[in-house]
């Protein structure tokens, strides 16, 4: 299916798999999310067909066999190669059938000569019935029945998945008060774009947490402690709001709406209302990888810092603060040079732009809100460390209790 969303109509018969689709177009106009005019359902039985039937006891007079009346009237109407003309390069088969005027029109084929033997010549019109009927302009077959697709599009501002979601629950009502009744033989299946969508959804059901656990594993394998992995996880979860908060302020009117330098700024970066959708999840899945890289800087320079025993709390704030001082231009270039290869991405325009669009405002915005565990990391490393130090002077006063 061409189009960003549609049903199909799946059935055993042109003239049913048709009824249906009309019904449905319909049903569809009638969604208030669902732009009227962009509805429409396939015509398929609309062209017509000339139907040449043999009349066997007719032909018994004659002694002529269907496979003999059928080859001259394929001759007569269709035509046949004679040959084939070279010139050069090019090869142009040259077909051989009757003038227009003797089969432009069903009076003229019903007159139409049939060598019958003996030299005697008889109308095809004493030889078989010949009509006229409408049929389909096109067949079109999945999963061996005839398919008929209905085609349609949302209103601005709502997305495909809510649109096709309010167009399947109508269809749905409308099953229910039996106002549309389906054939037996005919069901209806969701296509276009949602197809895609509940495809992509069921992969990232599985790579996303998968991405996460992987994520987590590596940080461990660096660190050998759970709490100091979570420290820097935490980074994610930092991430994860800025990414939201950046889709939430792309949805503002008055987010970006000034100019610079005669330029606006929403025009530039292409501001507008964004969708949950594939394209961004995927954004999110980019971003869950290099949230963390801020966090890690931080961590390995405070683990190398605490390799030595701090035996009081003071001590273990100012180790932290000078360990925060000294990573704050590492953690800022990590970021800076993220955020700065987004900006051609974010500003890009032609084929693509739709799509590396909405995943680069994700990654965009946890970046810019990922600065902030440069302070998170070490606050979290600092009460883990004095966690730490009260653990072991308590298991000292139990000692010398004991």
């Amino acid at each position: 299916i061409k189009a960003a969303m549609a049903i199909k109509v799946l059935g055993t018969t042109m003239e049913s798999v048709e009824k249906v689709g009309v019904e449905l177009e319909k049903i569809i106009r009638k969604v208030p999310v669902v732009d009227p005019l962009t509805v429409s359902a396939e015509r398929t039985v609309a062209k017509p067909y000339l139907i040449i039937t043999p009349d066997d006891e007719k032909m018994a007079r004659y002694a002529l066999s269907r496979s003999a009346l059928m080859a001259h009237v394929e001759l007569a109407v269709g035509g046949k190669q004679a040959t084939t003309v070279i010139e050069k390069r090019e090869r142009i088969p040259v077909r051989v059938r009757f003038m227009r005027d003797y089969r432009d029109s069903i009076l003229a084929l019903e007159e139409l000569s049939v060598p019958v033997g003996k030299g005697q010549v008889v109308p095809l019109k004493s030889l078989a019935h010949i009509r006229y009927e409408r049929g389909p302009q096109v067949i079109k077959s999945e999963e061996s029945f005839v398919t008929l697709a209905v085609t349609f599009d949302g209103k601005k501002d709502f997305s495909r998945v809510r649109v096709m979601e309010a167009v399947l629950a109508t269809i749905d009502k409308a099953q229910k008060n039996k106002s549309l009744v389906l054939p037996h033989s005919v069901t209806l299946k969701p296509a276009g774009s949602y197809e895609n969508h509940l495809r992509a959804a069921r992969t990232l059901k599985v790579i996303v947490p998968l991405a996460l656990i992987i994520i987590f594993l590596l940080i461990y394998l660096q660190f050998h402690s759970v709490a100091v992995t979570l420290i820097i996880f935490s980074g994610v979860a930092v991430a994860w709001a800025g990414g939201f908060m950046m889709i939430w302020l792309y949805g503002q009117s008055w987010f970006m709406d000034f100019s610079l330098m005669g330029v606006n700024m929403r025009e530039l970066l292409h501001i507008q209302p964004l969708n949950l959708s594939v394209a961004v999840w995927v954004g999110f899945l980019a971003l869950f990888g290099i949230a963390t890289d801020d966090g890690v800087v931080m961590a390995t320079y405070l683990g190398q810092l605490f390799k030595k025993e701090r035996p009081t709390v003071a001590q273990i704030r100012q180790t932290t603060i000078k360990a925060g001082k000294m990573r704050v231009r590492a953690c800022l270039m990590t970021t800076a040079t993220t955020l700065l290869a987004l900006l051609p991405i974010l500003t890009s325009r032609g084929r693509g732009a739709d799509v590396m669009g909405p995943m680069a405002v994700p990654l965009f915005g946890g970046m810019a809100l990922e600065l902030f565990t440069m302070l998170v990391v070490p606050v979290l490393y600092s009460l883990y460390q004095e966690s730490r130090l009260h653990l072991h002077h308590l298991s000292l006063r139990i000692q010398q209790h004991h």
